[in-house]
């Protein structure tokens, strides 16, 4: 049932993440997005099919401890722009930004909330060991626990969303923004990334799994610092 709750969690998650860029957009001079239909909360507009739904169920069915998916980017015709250069960088920006917003929110509402730290506690350690009867035990009968741990959810996925986003590989939002920075002396740097983007971001994918890059150290640095916990 978490598991499930997750899901729900990320869609709307990525959902916000997406309409963020598009609205963004829309103020500075493009309406692409808009004309699209693509500034709704509505999900139908956004979900991909692999990456909103077969690729969280597929997560789901091998007990993955990772947790991700995406939903069709929104489209952008940066000719549209007043600033060729910055005015991307800022869509780019406005995606993760919008989610790290949405976990600080909640993370403020989870400290609200009138429980026992040790009790907080106890629920985080328990979910991210993966003890489900324990879990079970803190949850039952005590909806301020159950509250605790959906806004954990959505604190958690948008600082994981928001971290993974920024990576400066394409076609993450990072790329853009470390585009926006290259010196026109280092474009070889650009065609490169442009160039070998999927294995670039495999290998780098891998890295973080086998732990060799700390991305989920920093994550949840990041999630208990907005938490309390």
């Amino acid at each position: 049932m978490e598991y499930l709750f997750l899901i729900v969690i990320l869609i709307f998650s990525i959902v916000i993440h997406e309409v963020s860029h598009g609205t963004m957009a829309n103020y500075l001079g493009d309406p692409t997005a808009k004309y699209a239909g693509r500034l709704t909360l509505n999900p139908i507009k956004h979900l991909d099919l692999f990456g909103s739904i077969i690729l969280p169920f597929l997560l789901f069915l091998s007990k993955s401890p990772i947790l991700f998916g995406y939903a069709k980017p929104v489209p952008i015709n940066p000719y549209n722009f007043k600033d060729l250069k910055w005015d991307p960088t800022k869509v780019a920006i406005a995606g993760p930004a919008a989610n790290l917003f949405l976990a600080i929110v909640f993370g403020f509402l989870g400290r609200l909330l009138p429980l026992e730290q040790t009790i907080k506690n106890s629920i985080i350690a328990a979910f991210f060991q993966g003890n489900p009867e324990i879990l079970s035990y803190l949850l039952q009968g005590n909806p301020l626990a159950q509250f605790f741990l959906i806004f954990s959810f959505i604190v958690f996925l948008n600082i994981l969303l928001a971290v993974f986003n920024l990576i400066p590989i394409p076609p993450l939002d990072g790329s853009h923004i470390l585009f926006a920075f290259l010196p026109y002396s280092l474009e070889n740097i650009k065609i490169f990334l442009q160039e070998y983007a999927m294995f670039i971001l495999l290998f780098f994918l891998f890295l973080i799994i086998s732990g060799i890059i700390p991305l989920f150290y920093i994550i949840f640095g990041i999630f208990k610092l907005i938490m309390g916990v």
